[in-house]
């Protein structure tokens, strides 16, 4: 009797977490590729907060969508060594990062990227903490350059 409790509890706990899984759009959990293509087109009706998406699906979020704000977190020195066209620089090294991204208006929509995905995590889950509504982490520039997007110097 024992074992079948704890079977039907770690099976309750799988279906759980599968469910979680589907309901925050990861669609590599699923490995289904147009499945993450559509959660990004269908956060562009209901505000997604902050999420972590592909460098492919970020490339064409930011074809499709002239109202993000994009927004490079690395140094100015690997700003000017090169960055995505149009790329705001929010260094998050430096100590007026917090407050530039406080003054930002929570309900705008904006793409993180840095040079391999964790800084653009780390100024994710601050955005997150500050009530941002839509926060794309795209992650690393390679990653991006490599799905299509422009670099410039």
């Amino acid at each position: 009797m024992r074992i079948t409790t704890l079977l039907l509890l770690a099976l309750a706990a799988t279906m759980a977490s599968c469910a979680s899984a589907d309901a925050t759009g990861d669609a590599d959990a699923t490995g289904d590729a147009d499945s993450s293509a559509a959660a990004a087109a269908d956060a562009t009706t209901a505000r997604p907060g902050v999420v972590r998406i592909g460098a492919q699906d970020a490339v064409s979020l930011m074809a499709d969508r002239d109202d993000l704000t994009v927004i490079d977190v690395r140094t100015p020195q690997e700003f000017a060594e090169g960055h995505l066209a149009d790329a705001e620089l929010v260094d998050i090294y430096e100590a007026a990062f917090r407050d530039e991204i406080d003054g930002l208006d929570r309900d705008g929509s904006y793409v993180l990227y840095c040079r391999t995905g964790n800084r653009s995590g780390q100024a994710a889950a601050f955005m997150q903490d500050l009530g941002f509504t839509e926060v794309y982490d795209a992650g690393g520039l390679a990653d991006l350059a490599n799905a299509g997007a422009t670099i410039v110097r």
